[in-house]
């Protein structure tokens, strides 16, 4: 395998140009000049680095220092995860440079009234047509567990797939009917996307302005907004046609749904836009530049000498 000179970050495409998510479980992940590479006992498959969003490794993955350094250097989320993807257990590092959107993040989330209002946007965004200004949380949850009642009942009746509830148990996969699995299976790898896109913007995965004290909160906020259009009709449509061998047919399926409807670029403006930072493509403050903070000039010239003051 060979190697080659490191990335310029500037030409490398944005994270809402990319494609989406490579699953892989039992194989060696390494590194083919800037493509990876996964081999196993069928062969060799090469993937382009800079083209990807985020790798995810299931169990008997093997990867490679070369394989690492390369997502690195492409901004790649690499996230290692549990049997059948529904796991979650570490990532790598992300495609961000600046910490604006972070902070900016940080202090919406850390304001009762800011958090509030952002937290009304993102319901708003699942209620079209709908004023929710004057609503309180409690009963911005109770429309929305009506709302997802109706979207199960809606794809059940859809696909003629029989449909109870959403129970699942974290600690056992198999512990649940076929159509629970391919909504556990769906929801993984959009939330593999979602956790990739937040990172390559900068910011914290665990700070929620809905959901609260975990370390993917605001991954769960933003993957909540495309459910009921992604992870939800998928898994019914391959219960339908696939019976109950799931796991696999329904990461391909939500793939194909993520490509279709542009779920990564949707997701990079939706969260600027709530965060209120809609950055441009040639804005300097998404440039690597580490600036000193002042109490009323705010960010000021770092690498300087202030002695002179």
């Amino acid at each position: 395998m060979s190697t080659s000179l490191p990335l310029e970050r500037d030409a490398l495409p944005r994270v809402r140009d990319r494609l989406s998510f490579v699953y892989v479980e039992h194989c060696i992940v390494h590194r083919d000049s800037n493509a990876l590479t996964m081999r196993d006992q069928e062969g060799v498959v090469h993937v382009p680095a800079a083209a990807l969003s985020v790798l995810l490794l299931g169990p008997g993955s093997t990867v490679s220092h070369q394989a690492i350094a390369l997502m690195a250097e492409c901004g790649v989320s690499c996230v290692w995860v549990g049997e059948n993807g529904v796991r979650y257990y570490a990532h790598g590092r992300s495609l961000a440079q600046s910490t604006r959107l972070l902070v900016a993040q940080a202090r919406l989330v850390s304001h009762e009234r800011e958090r509030l209002r952002v937290a009304r946007e993102m319901y708003a965004m699942r209620f079209p047509g709908e004023d929710v200004t004057g609503l309180t949380m409690r009963q911005l949850r109770g429309r929305e567990g009506a709302r997802m009642r109706d979207v199960y009942r809606a794809n059940a009746q859809r696909t003629s797939v029989r449909w109870a509830s959403r129970q699942y148990n974290p600690t056992d996969f198999d512990d649940s009917d076929p159509i629970n699995q391919a909504l556990s299976a769906a929801n993984a790898s959009l939330y593999g996307i979602v956790h990739a896109v937040i990172v390559s913007l900068g910011c914290s995965p665990g700070l929620g302005f809905i959901h609260a004290g975990h370390e993917r909160s605001f991954v769960y906020d933003i993957a909540d907004l495309y459910k009921a259009d992604t992870s939800i009709p998928a898994a019914f449509d391959v219960v339908r046609d696939t019976g109950t061998e799931v796991t696999a047919a329904a990461r391909h399926r939500i793939r194909d749904l993520l490509f279709e409807q542009k779920i990564i670029q949707r997701c990079v403006a939706d969260v600027k836009s709530l965060l209120g930072e809609d950055l441009s493509d040639d804005d300097p403050s998404e440039t690597q530049v580490a600036s000193l903070w002042d109490v009323r000039a705010g960010a000021i010239e770092g690498g300087k000498n202030y002695a002179e003051e």
